[in-house]
Order: C-alpha cells, then structure tokens, then sequence
C-alpha cells in the first residue's frame, strides 16, 4: 500500500510539473498572472508565514531601487559564507571581488533569535518595447520570508538593521565616479542620463597639498564637520548643503583642492558645464539627478556667466524692457547675440540652482565654485549662504615649499632651504610653477640640481616682481605729474 501511494503520488507531481510547463509556454501572459494570482491567495490561508519582496526596479523610469541595493550588500557581507552558489563582481577600484547571491539561491539569517530566510529570485514580464526578438525582460528581486508571529520584530528592528548596514557597506565598497553633463540629452529618456561619467581615481589629498598647516587644519574640520551633521541641518530646517568658494591666481591648486575634498569626505565629483545647458528648466533637471555624497563643481564660474556686476550696461542692446537686469543669458555676449545656440541659463536660475526649493531636494552636497578673479563676480552670487566658506589660494608659501620638496624629492631639509625660504617671500611663484622646478627632467637631475632650478627661477620672478612695482611707481608719478599740469594750465 506504501509503495502504490508513492507511486501515485509520482505520478501525480510528474503530471502536474508537465502541466505547469505546457502552461508557461503557451498560455498568454495575463492567464499565468491570474493562476498566479489566485494560486496566492488561496496558498496564504493555510500558510503561517510572510513574504516580504525588494525588487530592484521600481517605477517608471526604471531607477534602482535603494532598498534592493541596501538588502544585495548586506547579504553579500554577511549570508556570502553560507551560500553554496555566488557570484562574482568587480568591487571598489576594481582590486577586489565581491560575491553575492546566485539567483535562486537560499540563505538563512538570524536576528535577535528569531530565524529568517533570504532567496535571490527573477521573473520574466513582458516589455513595451514593439521588437519582437526581446519579447520579455528579467525583473530580479529579493525575498524574505519569516513566521508570521514575528511580524513585529522583522518589521520594526530587522529591516531597519538591514537597511542601515547595507547602505554602510555600499557606501564602503562603492567605486566613486566623476560625472559631467551630457551635451544633447533628450527628457524623458531611458537608454541615455543627463550625467556621463568614469571612475574617479585623483590621487591628491590635503596631505599633498601645497598649503599652511593652519589653513589645511581649518579646512578639513569643516568638511568633516558638516559631513557628520544631518541631524542639526534638520533641526534649524536648512537643507544638508554648503557652499565653497575658492578663488585665488591660476595655478594656486583650486582643481586639486575639489579633488583632496571628494578624497577626504569619499564624495563623488559632479563637474557641471554651464554652457553646455540649454536653460534654467535644463539645470534644475541636472540637480534632480545628483545624488548625495557628491560635491557639484563648476570651475571658472566668472568664466560661464556674465556675473561683474555690470550687467545692465553690457546686455542692454540685447535684453527687452521686461527683463530684469538679474536675468543675464550664458552665450548672449558679444560674438554670440544672432548665433541662437547659445544658452539660456540666467543667473536667477543659477541662484536658485543653489539655494532655492530645488536645492533640498538630496541631502549632504558641497557646491563648489571656482574663480580667478572673485571681484567680478556679482556680490549676490557669493553672499554668505550661497558661497559660506570663501578659501583663498594665493602663491606659494615656504611650508607650501617643504610640502612639495617631501612630494617629489623626499626631502626634509637641505641646505639650499635656507636660500629658497628667504627668496621665496620677496617672489610670487604659483605652487604650479614651484612643482615643475621641482620635478626631475632626467634620470641625472638629483635633488640639489632641481632645488637650484628653483632658486633660479625664484630669482627671476624676483626680479619680475621687482620691475612691476617700478613700472607700477613710475605709472603713478606720471599720472599724478599729468594732473599738476591740467591744473596749472586751466
């Protein structure tokens, strides 16, 4: 009687799964989805547990969902070793693997005694797309299944826990990456994002910097402050963002500095070409599409708009009486009035690209600006609260020197220092320019030759200096003699 029972119930499983085949490969779609369906529903009345699923997309433009990343590293990190089927990916800096869950594959975890089980899964749904040789797309997702009397603590106190240590351990073993926007972008578009990118891989740091110790202490205190502050940004009700202004001659280290801040906070670099906006509409579409930790650069802001203070007298014969003397057009200087390709982006837009409602709309973002010559730029565009930390980077210093010497010498103390200390307070010499006396040309430049190298060029620019200021003398006098005989002659 046991062996016919068996048997029959062979049977019985080996006809149904034939069944279920025939079924999957030639029932439509939306007959499966209703077996489906209903196969569910009656299941859930006698089943004791629950389900919980994370699908990796969700809504529709098809934007990644944080959870199913949240849920793929935690298991990667902590259910890895028990899985008997992973695979394997490239993780940060492309050094290392990371294994995660195969599909279909079956992990158990734990959490306050209580016992959960894990399963990476896919299905197939039809796509919208009209090509009839990719009729169906994979949807993958995880699932959690748990006992229904533990409904509370999965809830309340594990997802929250899994949550929590998956966003850490992505944020960990992400592979940081440097965006720019992306020239002829049509919205909505889903095989095309408004930001392009590659990995990120400049190596400066603070320490490497050309810089005084003071100023470098300063600086990282406040990065790292502000990195650590979401709750009181969310107490005074200010959104989680701050503006850096940095400005000083070219060749002062301004790219380096973005590049030590993203090295230091671990941000990913958005590099924001204005001209290549079409309008305000445009910008505030390429704020959406940043995402937090990120630091959002435009360098040469004076360079990008017509941002001097005088922009009334300059775009008259270009702006209606309507227009308000705030709302200058990228591209509508001169050479660029008929072209019709220029941008649209005004200042107005770019102001409430900073501080306006759109602003908030991520969290934990350094705007940073950078400049040669901040006085032409308009005062309400670096006012306390869009711009809040103004750095000056100026010519190099001697402890800026001692720091470059240790970069590319290894030095810590020669006897031509004393030479170069004394010297390199009477020139103006870029950290730049200090950097490339220093670097050896040859494999026979050794230390004391490139350090003379620089004490030669100090020199000159010394001298340089020093025939400026003459001229600058002789200048004056001559305008101040000029004056004395408009005088007497009236």
């Amino acid at each position: 009687m046991m062996s016919e029972m068996w048997t029959t119930m062979g049977s019985t499983l080996a006809s149904f799964m034939f069944l279920w085949t025939i079924m999957r490969q030639y029932c439509p779609y939306g007959v499966q989805r209703f077996l489906e369906k209903y196969t569910h529903r009656i299941m859930s009345y006698f089943s004791p547990y629950i389900r919980i699923s994370f699908h990796e997309y969700m809504g529709d433009r098809l934007k990644r969902s944080e959870a199913y990343g949240a849920v793929e590293a935690y298991l990667s990190a902590n259910t890895s070793k028990s899985a008997k089927r992973l695979k394997a990916e490239m993780g940060k800096d492309s050094s290392n693997l990371v294994l995660t869950m195969d599909e279909y594959e079956r992990v158990t975890d734990e959490h306050e005694g209580v016992k959960v089980w894990w399963v990476c899964s896919k299905v197939m749904s039809p796509t919208r797309s009209s090509m009839s040789y990719y009729p169906e797309q994979e949807r993958r997702f995880y699932k959690l299944t748990f006992h229904n009397k533990y409904r509370e603590v999965i809830t309340e106190s594990y997802l929250e826990h899994v949550m929590r240590e998956g966003k850490e351990i992505r944020l960990r073993n992400r592979q940081r990456k440097l965006y720019t926007n992306s020239p002829g972008y049509k919205w909505p578009s889903y095989k095309q994002t408004m930001w392009s990118h590659i990995v990120f891989e400049h190596p400066a740091t603070f320490e490497t910097m050309a810089l005084e110790p003071e100023k470098k202490k300063e600086i990282i205190e406040d990065l790292v402050t502000f990195s650590k502050s979401k709750d009181f940004y969310a107490r005074i009700g200010k959104a989680w963002k701050r503006g850096y202004l940095l400005h000083g001659p070219p060749g002062t280290g301004k790219s380096t500095m973005i590049a030590a801040m993203a090295n230091l906070l671990a941000y990913d670099v958005y590099d924001l070409e204005l001209t290549a906006v079409k309008d305000n509409t445009e910008l505030r579409k390429l704020l959406i599409e940043t995402t937090s930790k990120s630091i959002i650069v435009i360098e040469d802001i004076d360079c990008s708009l017509d941002l001097t203070g005088q922009r009334k007298k300059k775009t008259e014969k270009l702006l209606s009486d309507e227009e308000t003397d705030k709302d200058v057009v990228v591209g509508r200087k001169e050479g660029k009035e008929e072209g019709g390709s220029g941008s649209r982006v005004t200042l107005s837009g770019l102001l409430n690209f900073i501080d306006g409602i759109w602003s908030a709309c991520g969290g934990e973002r350094l705007i940073v600006f950078t400049t040669n010559y901040v006085e032409k730029l308009d005062p309400a565009l670096i006012r306390r609260g869009r711009m809040d930390k103004h750095i000056q980077l100026s010519y190099c210093t001697f402890d800026g020197f001692k720091v470059l010497a240790n970069n590319y010498l290894k030095l810590q103390t020669h006897p031509l220092f004393d030479t170069i200390k004394r010297l390199i307070g009477e020139a103006k010499i870029t950290p730049a320019d200090v950097a490339e006396n220093l670097m050896p040309k040859s494999p026979l430049d050794d230390p004391h030759k490139c350090l003379s190298n620089l004490i030669e060029a100090l020199e000159k620019a010394a001298k340089t200096e020093e025939l400026e200021q003459s001229c600058a003398i002789q200048h004056e006098e001559l305008l101040q003699q000029n004056g004395s005989i408009k005088e007497n002659g009236e």
